[in-house]
């Protein structure tokens, strides 16, 4: 087969704390100004640091890594949307990025025309999405609303019909980024479907996601990326043994940055992982400890219809959800400017033996996320305290989690067989 990708020491390097000033006129009326600071402490972060890999015709990559790894910085080199500070890439054959869904919406035009808007961006004849069109709308499932502007459409139908118009380009080369965290359990469901049809027609592919379920369903290879650098390729089932390890080390999470920080008015900024009151030390439990997560959120000043929300997964993907506006919808109405520590205790037993990973979520109630920070906690559970045999708590039973009632002998009949 030959190599349709080939990356030579990429780098990226970023400058934090560089402040960015907009248009021309900001920034000529700000670089000539008295009252820059001249003096101003740059650092500089190294987001790609020499990755070199080959990438064969009709391979699927799985690339995987916890958050800041380089993951998306990487894709967006490979697209061209961001150039390297150092080292070369060479593409052979048309790409597909589905990095960022719904990139050139208008919110002004309807549905039937940002299809036509959006596919142009994206590199689509106007020919192929013709052709397309009907697919595309069956597949979006607004055909109801196909004639309405988006600007009147919910956050969920947006980025169905955004999905469904970069799912249906035709490349050789695709890049997908993220794209089925997207929508609701059904729609998820769906859009992993149609990245299998596309893996098994014969296209090459560098898949991006957290959800360890997709990359061993739909790649052949996979990659392991650690703060920029290219730690190890191979198996999807080795490198997902990786990614586990690296995030065995993720009890407790400090959002300092202000790059890293969304500019909203109520936001996370702080999370860990409680055993029996006290600050989880090292990430590993008895199914039996008292496990609880703390939140530590400012708010910037009085909100309104902000809910904080928590989301546990593991291998197969998302078990449950955690949402702040179920214990204190008080706070939905009127939210006092400050900062707060939530605590939440996890029901115990409920997380049967093996691997788990947080989801920290904050926005609007009913809109969707303002803040996602995917992979901000992680977790292994053991059996420690007491013999596996027959509990239903092992890692060998089919179960997803370790629901486990009391049960009651209430009558006992013993009858005789004559």
């Amino acid at each position: 087969m030959k190599t349709v990708i080939r990356a030579e020491k990429l780098s990226k390097q970023y400058t934090l704390g560089k402040k960015s000033f907009g248009d021309l006129r900001n920034t000529l009326t700000n670089f000539f100004s008295k009252s820059v600071d001249n003096n101003e402490k740059e650092k500089l972060f190294w987001a790609l640091k020499d990755v070199s890999f080959e990438i064969k015709e009709g391979e699927v990559v799985g690339l995987v890594g916890k958050n800041g790894a380089g993951k998306s910085t990487l894709l967006k080199i490979l697209s061209k949307i961001t150039e390297p500070t150092d080292g070369k890439a060479y593409i052979y054959g048309r790409v597909a990025s589905l990095l960022e869904v719904g990139t050139g919406f208008h919110p002004e035009l309807t549905g039937r025309e940002n299809i036509f808007l959006n596919g142009a961006i994206l590199g689509m004849k106007r020919s192929e999405i013709k052709r397309k069109f009907d697919e595309i709308v069956e597949f979006s499932g607004i055909e109801k609303f196909i004639d309405t502007p988006v600007k009147r459409y919910s956050s969920g139908m947006y980025v169905r019909l955004a999905f469904a118009v970069a799912a249906h380009l035709e490349a050789e080369i695709m890049f997908i980024d993220e794209v089925l965290a997207v929508g609701d359990i059904e729609f998820q469901k769906k859009c992993l479907g149609k990245m299998g049809d596309v893996a098994k027609s014969g296209r090459t592919i560098i898949f991006v996601s957290h959800n360890m379920g997709a990359v061993n369903t739909l790649c052949n290879k996979g990659f392991f990326l650690k703060q920029g650098e290219l730690i190890a390729t191979g198996g999807v089932g080795e490198i997902a043994q990786l990614y586990f390890e690296d995030l065995k080390s993720s009890t407790h999470i400090e959002i300092s940055h202000s790059q890293e920080l969304p500019d909203i008015p109520y936001r996370i900024i702080g999370a860990e992982l409680r055993k029996n009151g006290k600050p989880l030390e090292e990430p590993v439990v008895d199914v039996f400890d008292k496990i609880s997560i703390c939140l530590q959120v400012e708010c910037r000043k009085s909100v309104k219809n902000y809910s904080a929300m928590i989301h546990c997964n593991n291998e197969f993907g998302r078990l449950f959800s955690i949402f702040e506006v179920n214990s204190i919808p008080e706070y939905m109405e009127n939210r006092p400017e400050g900062i707060y520590w939530y605590e939440v205790d996890l029901p115990c037993p409920l997380l049967k033996e093996g691997r788990y990973t947080f989801d920290l979520e904050m926005g609007h109630f009913g809109v969707g996320p303002e803040q996602m920070i995917k992979n901000a906690l992680s977790l292994e559970v053991q059996i420690l305290s007491r013999n596996p045999r027959f509990e239903a708590y092992s890692i060998n039973r089919q179960n997803l989690v370790a629901v486990v009632p009391e049960w009651k002998i209430i009558n006992n009949i013993k009858e005789t067989v004559q």
